[in-house]
């Protein structure tokens, strides 16, 4: 799969995060805010098809008038999101951005890829381990009286009490969240009862397509927004698996690219955009937006992207929507004083780098409001490869790992779920982790309904079990040599952020 995975460093957010969304959060400062040009220089048309993001200030007469000038620059408007000034431009001319960005009323302007419209690249944590027909007979066979067939080897739901919340509250019809991925395949037996079509869209190129279906992954090997779907919200129907929240709402916002699975920016803009004016109460983003593992701020392309997304995040939240997010596969500490990417650009050529957290940002993870989820196994320890940080994770959440096997009949220590074509798999990652974290904050607004997303967040973190840091060595391979350095406390530390989500709590506690 493509890179269904994030990474997070909250403490450098600060102010300059605000990218112009409101007077009270500041503009993103950039050296195009003093440009007075009306009209590009000469343009030519012999580049390759790039798509941008231009930013502006969000009134009628501001777009207006930096639409003519895309025009004259060369470039073609796809669509224009004029509540947040962001308005996703295609051109052949390769000095596009660099022209459009001394254009009076442009704040920040970029390319969003590196490759004309089309790339490749995949990464995962691992493939998918299938349920065979003659395993899922078997399983169906010996199941408990009330519990779904393949509910034994679901440790994960015992792990956060999702099995006794159910009995108590399993979710409000009234509260829906959408899983901004690969596409999901609202025909499966497990999710069909819940999804819901009126709030899906497929927003691939940045517009969005409510076509019926248009919301499904392309193939069977796009399946990591349908595994994502069953773990929120697969339904107690005594067919398969049951997700944490299975009485709650799921919707499809497609993103990825057809062929590379990668997920472009003015795609997730749309998601955001999308998902507020559709009555979306939860997001759940397991990925970061390619082309660039993080965005750098002093780099003129990125730091556009960042102001757009975080335009449109910021919109979505004031209309009461929460987005959670997975905190990343590589195992990195994300509140060290460097980090080296050698995956960016994604959709080109990659150049290693060593980049400064304080300066750059993956996203949407590191965006304000966001919540971040690190992820962990069965014996409730941080999972072999998530990310983590003192200062960067919120909450954490079951993800899977191999190395922690639990006492099931499969004995597999991964995450069991739906699959397209009415299938069920195991996979372990970050992207495991977010959908059970987002699925109890859809049991926390079922029972808050009047909740604000930031009340909600705080409602997340309080519910939350920490273990505190593991003593000892933290050796999960069992190399004799340590593999990440826990910070902190009992309440707060980098591997759980303020603990283990728990579903329970979150349908009995005020």
């Amino acid at each position: 799969m493509a890179h269904l995975r994030s990474r997070h460093r909250r403490a450098a957010l600060a102010v300059p995060l605000g990218l112009a969304l409101t007077a009270s959060l500041g503009f993103l400062p950039s050296a195009a805010s003093a440009a007075t040009q009306d009209t590009p220089a000469a343009v030519t048309t012999d580049g390759p098809n790039l798509s941008y993001v231009v930013n502006t200030k969000a009134d009628r007469r501001t777009i207006a008038s930096v639409k003519k000038s895309i025009a004259k620059a060369g470039g073609t408007v796809v669509t224009t999101h004029e509540k947040i000034g962001v308005i996703v431009v295609h051109s052949t001319n390769p000095g596009f951005a660099q022209q459009i960005r001394q254009v009076k009323g442009v704040q920040t302007a970029g390319a969003t890829r590196t490759a004309p419209l089309q790339a490749a690249g995949t990464t995962e944590v691992g493939t998918p381990d299938y349920v065979s027909a003659a395993e899922a007979a078997a399983a169906a066979e010996d199941a408990a009286e009330g519990a779904e067939p393949l509910e034994a080897d679901q440790w994960d739901l015992r792990a956060i009490g999702a099995d006794k919340a159910a009995g108590i509250n399993p979710g409000s019809k009234k509260v829906t969240v959408a899983v901004i991925d690969t596409g999901v395949d609202d025909t499966h037996p497990d999710i069909a009862p819940n999804f819901s079509a009126s709030q899906s869209a497929n927003c691939v190129g940045g517009v969005a397509d409510t076509s019926e279906g248009a919301w499904r992954p392309y193939t069977s090997d796009d399946y990591h927004g349908t595994h994502v779907a069953g773990e929120i919200a697969a339904a107690r129907n005594g067919v398969g698996v049951a997700g944490v929240a299975p009485g709650v709402q799921v919707a499809s916002i497609k993103v990825s690219e057809p062929d590379t699975s990668l997920f472009f920016p003015e795609a997730v803009v749309c998601a955001f955009v999308f998902a507020a004016d559709h009555g979306i109460e939860i997001t759940n983003n397991s990925y970061y937006i390619d082309p660039w593992l993080y965005n750098c701020l002093d780099d003129p392309d990125q730091r556009a992207i960042v102001d757009a997304v975080n335009r449109a995040s910021l919109y979505a939240q004031k209309k009461g929507t929460l987005h959670l997010a997975s905190a990343g596969n590589s195992n990195d500490d994300l509140a060290s004083d460097a980090i080296v990417d050698d995956s960016s650009p994604d959709d080109t050529t990659p150049v290693e780098r060593t980049i400064d957290p304080s300066k750059c940002w993956d996203i949407p993870t590191q965006l304000p409001g966001v919540v971040t989820v690190t992820a962990t196994g069965v014996q409730n320890l941080k999972s072999y490869y998530s990310s983590y940080g003192l200062g960067v994770a919120d909450i954490a959440a079951p993800g899977g790992d191999k190395y922690q096997i639990p006492d099931t009949p499969s004995k597999n220590g991964r995450i069991l779920s739906t699959m397209p074509n009415n299938g069920y798999a195991y996979l372990q990652g970050t992207s495991m982790a977010s959908p059970h974290a987002a699925g109890v904050a859809a049991l926390l607004k079922s029972v808050h309904p009047k909740a604000s997303p930031r009340q909600l967040q705080a409602m997340l973190k309080a519910q939350a079990d920490n273990p505190g840091c593991p003593t000892g060595l933290y050796d999960p391979d069992g190399n004799g040599v340590a593999d990440s350095t826990c910070e902190g406390g009992e309440s707060y530390n980098g591997f759980y952020g303020h603990g283990i989500v728990d579903a329970l709590d979150a349908v009995t506690e005020d």
